[in-house]
């Protein structure tokens, strides 16, 4: 007989929950940022950059093949995701916050490379990734130039979001 006051049996144990895809191309995205960001400031080679961050950091709640295609296809195809997004600049490239430009290459690249997610899903997590990393209002500015490019480069998939 089980008294009224004494504790319940433990339930049995529960498998550990898998982190969500969403979050893990998150992280993944959040990853390559830092990872993008020490490339441009330390100018060490790519592999070199990717190996030390999948060794110094847990990444097993991590989107690994994103992180990797993100920090590798960003690295080269840097000249012609600066040229795409260059023409919606109110200043030089040069000017831009190393964040900033880490974090508008991303989603360059996103909008550019990677036609199987939504512009508005590539916007919106470059726009977080520079809340959380940038300045201020810089994902205010990354939302703007994104906005642009996409009307650019989505323009069949903006038109059929919007019914037209």
């Amino acid at each position: 007989m089980i008294e009224e006051n004494s504790p319940t049996p433990d339930p049995a144990p529960q498998k550990a929950k898998k982190t969500s895809l969403t979050l893990q191309r998150r992280a993944a995205r959040s990853f390559a940022l830092q990872a993008l960001y020490q490339w441009h400031m330390a100018g060490q080679p790519v592999n070199e950059i990717e190996a030390h961050f999948r060794v110094e950091n847990d990444m097993s709640g991590t989107d690994i093949k994103l992180f990797r295609e993100l920090l590798q296809g960003v690295t080269h195809a840097k000249s012609e995701l600066d040229e795409a997004f260059q023409p919606f600049l109110d200043r030089g490239l040069h000017e831009l916050d190393p964040i900033e430009l880490a974090v508008l290459r991303i989603g360059s690249f996103e909008l550019m490379h990677r036609p199987a997610v939504p512009y508005r899903v590539a916007i919106n997590e470059s726009v977080d990734l520079a809340k959380i990393f940038g300045a201020t209002d810089s994902h205010r500015y990354v939302n703007g130039i994104l906005d642009k490019l996409a009307q650019r480069v989505r323009m069949v998939e903006i038109r059929g979001a919007r019914g037209k």
